[in-house]
């Protein structure tokens, strides 16, 4: 944000009143918000004040507009149709990566690409609530409305919810913004998992809505990041994010009998994970030393991660399973802020949708 103000700065030094104004501009360049706020208050008591006036304030609002995508209201809504396809949609995470999974999932909304089940990891179980409960729109305008409310990411997350997602602020106060389709998600006709790693035994564990205690604690438990969030306890015992042991669930669709599997990854299809270092074993096994086989599989989860992508380009080629990725390399980092990236990934994956639509019926008529 501290560059949009330099930018709108370094538009005033243009004016015709750059010679008086252009010293109090560099005193305001690089310092912190509450030193830029008193450089302007200075800058506005000087001869030029109005002249830059005005530039200083569109500064301000543009900074405001920014906390929210500037293309939100050309985000898709609506429903879904009541049209079920046999087989799975598997869903990565990647925490704010997973924007590009909500433009794939809308498109498919609208053209009647209804799974029976889906199965979603972290952000992936995230975005999955929401196309089960068929409501075009409602992940990417979470998402790309609310990702500067601390409520939901940041220091209020934090206090209310241990950890760095808002689950009460997702599960109640959005809930009064843009409600769940609840009735709709708990259709017994489609079939939702999340993922979710067992803390104690370091193992991937399968909530199935249909017999889970508490779906939602399922899909906080599933998108808990590790070493900044707390452990959710299910049924007596303590999870984190499922991508700490498996990142990509696609051999539980396999596993299950499906046979027309579509998955959506959050990254290109050639991008692979940097071989963790052994300092990376060593924070594990200080930090979860007393759940130590959550701390080895955590430890070896890129490793996994990388296995998975391996194994998924063999079995696309094959055409046993319908791959969706990033036409583009993705930027966008798992806690990104800036809103016009996740903007712009957001209808990357939308076209990119689009774009595969065709290949996609052909492979689901098979």
């Amino acid at each position: 944000m501290k560059n949009k103000v330099t930018e709108s700065l370094d538009k005033i030094k243009e004016s015709s009143a750059s010679k008086i104004i252009s010293a109090g501009v560099e005193k305001v360049k690089d310092v912190s918000s509450s030193k830029v706020a008193s450089g302007i208050e200075k800058v506005r008591d000087s001869s030029a004040s109005k002249i830059i006036s005005a530039s200083i304030d569109a500064g301000r609002e543009k900074a405001k507009e920014l906390k929210v995508y500037s293309g939100i209201d050309n985000v898709p809504s609506g429903s879904a149709s009541d049209n079920i396809i046999d087989g799975c949609m598997v869903l990565e995470g990647g925490a704010f990566r997973g924007v590009y999974t909500s433009g794939v999932l809308d498109y498919l909304m609208q053209n009647g690409i209804n799974m029976r089940s889906t199965v979603g990891v972290s952000a992936g179980a995230m975005t999955g609530v929401n196309y089960v409960s068929g409501q075009i729109g409602r992940s990417a305008r979470v998402n790309l409305r609310f990702r500067h409310d601390s409520d939901y990411i940041g220091i209020g997350a934090i206090k209310k919810n241990d950890g760095i997602v808002g689950f009460d602020f997702l599960y109640n106060e959005l809930d009064k913004i843009e409600p769940l389709d609840k009735e709709r998600f708990a259709d017994p006709e489609r079939q939702f998992v999340a993922v979710a790693t067992n803390c104690l035994t370091g193992e991937v564990e399968y909530f199935d809505k249909a017999n889970c205690s508490d779906i939602y604690q399922a899909v906080r438990a599933s998108a808990s990041l590790p070493f900044v969030s707390k452990m959710v306890e299910i049924d007596g015992k303590p999870y984190l994010d499922g991508g700490c042991a498996c990142k990509i669930p696609y051999k539980w669709a396999i596993e299950q009998g499906h046979e027309k599997i579509i998955v959506i990854k959050t990254r290109e299809s050639t991008y692979r994970k940097p071989t963790p270092k052994s300092q990376v074993e060593k924070v594990c096994d200080v930090t979860y030393r007393n759940y130590p086989e959550f701390a080895k599989v955590l430890a070896k989860s890129d490793e996994y991660y990388n296995r998975e992508c391996d194994e998924l380009d063999e079995l696309q080629k094959s055409g046993r399973v319908f791959v969706i990725s990033p036409s583009d390399p993705v930027t966008v980092s798992r806690m990104e802020s800036d809103m016009e990236k996740l903007g712009e990934l957001y209808f990357l994956g939308y076209e990119d949708a689009k774009r595969n639509f065709e290949a996609l019926k052909e492979y689901l008529a098979k």
